[in-house]
């Protein structure tokens, strides 16, 4: 099976073969892939991260060899970075932009990186995360997207989405959780209470037919962080989240989970 990698900064994944198909997810730098089947000039993947089933622009793929990204994997080299837009060169001295929540493999602990025999390197030391109180974390890192607009399968500073939003910040602290809200809530322990809830636990919220429609990162027991319009903070109790600016309940609360364990 053929194994991609992005080599770009950004990725749309599409539902279907086709530039008008809805944008369902996004590829960040170094995420890595399976190739499922080909459609004229559309490639279907599965992305290996958490496995997602689209369509890209093959002509946005960049081949690996299985050799690097077994090597990628077993020797577990990836390092996510929190930098939002780093400056990075290749061997031609292209300026190339990422966005936090890429996957730098085969990091060096220093300015550089390499895969497939290609040599990457950052302009400025970049940042990673440094082992602090992980739920302090989530919450700084949840603050780096605010006022972030949103966009259906966004997953950058630049455009985000609820569940991406979430999984992003999540995985660059490490924790690596599935793309959408419903499959993402079957990850974690359920809290009762939200006066039970801790900074850093999620909060899922569902419709009038009981589906997981929204998720959210509770910054404290009265207030959440999550994607509606923009990255926002709201307030929250055992309703749901009540807008600030609007002054109405705009989302049910169904459950909290805890990611820490």
């Amino acid at each position: 099976m053929k194994i991609g990698i992005s080599k770009l900064s950004i990725i749309p994944i599409r539902k279907e073969p086709s530039e008008k198909s809805e944008m369902i997810s996004q590829l960040l730098f170094g995420e890595t892939y399976h190739v499922l089947g080909t459609r004229d000039n559309w490639l279907q993947i599965k992305t290996y991260f958490d496995d997602y089933i689209g369509w890209i622009d093959a002509k946005m793929h960049s081949d690996i060899s299985t050799y690097s990204f077994n090597y990628m994997q077993n020797k577990n080299l990836s390092i996510i970075s929190n930098s939002m837009i780093p400056i990075i060169d290749n061997k031609e001295k292209i300026e190339h932009t990422i966005v936090a929540g890429s996957s730098i493999p085969n990091f060096n602990g220093k300015r550089s990186f390499r895969f497939d025999g290609r040599k990457f390197k950052f302009r400025k030391s970049p940042l990673f995360q440094n082992g602090k109180n992980i739920r302090s974390s989530l919450i700084e890192t949840s603050k780096l997207y605010l006022n972030a607009p949103y966009l259906w399968g966004g997953r950058t500073p630049f455009g985000i989405d609820c569940s991406g939003f979430v999984q992003l910040v999540a995985k660059i602290n490490n924790i690596f959780l599935p793309r959408d809200a419903s499959q993402q809530i079957v990850h974690g322990s359920v809290i009762d209470f939200i006066n039970e809830a801790n900074t850093g636990d999620l909060v899922f919220f569902d419709n009038e037919a009981g589906e997981i429609i929204h998720v959210g990162i509770l910054l404290n027991s009265k207030q959440i962080i999550h994607a509606s319009g923009k990255v926002r903070i709201d307030n929250i109790d055992h309703h749901g989240i009540y807008n600030v600016d609007t002054k109405r309940y705009t989302h049910q609360l169904r459950v909290i989970k805890n990611i820490v364990e």
